[in-house]
């Protein structure tokens, strides 16, 4: 599988940003599909995950501003961020799950590159 997240760049805090990911290779429709970011200086840290039947989990720190949603005939997973701190700048990675816990970043398979949101004040 083949994944490409798209969507990022600069906002200003309270601001707005969807990011998406866009899989090739194989149907996303079966699978659990991530998002992951990385601050500078950070550990990867898990965002949101989607199941194949649209079951969603937050983490914490993003519970209530982020809604995750899949279009699977398009076999596209989306990311809507909603009044953004500076704390969210981070690159975005979108992932296909594995097996095993949803917030655990070595459970993925598939990786994509990741797409940049810089958050502003």
């Amino acid at each position: 599988v083949q994944l490409q997240a798209s969507g990022g760049g600069s906002v200003q805090a309270g601001g707005s940003m969807g990011l998406s990911c866009a899989a090739s290779g194989r149907a996303l429709s079966f699978y659990t599909v991530g998002w992951f970011r990385q601050a500078p200086g950070k550990e990867r840290e898990f965002v949101s995950s989607i199941t194949w039947n649209g079951n969603a989990y937050y983490a914490d720190s993003v519970k209530g501003r982020i809604t995750i949603s899949r279009d699977n005939a398009k076999n596209m997973v989306y990311l809507q961020m909603n009044t953004l701190k500076l704390e969210d700048t981070a690159v975005y990675f979108c992932a296909v799950h594995a097996i095993g816990n949803y917030d655990d970043a070595s459970r993925y398979a598939y990786w994509g590159q990741g797409t940049l949101v810089t958050v502003s004040s």
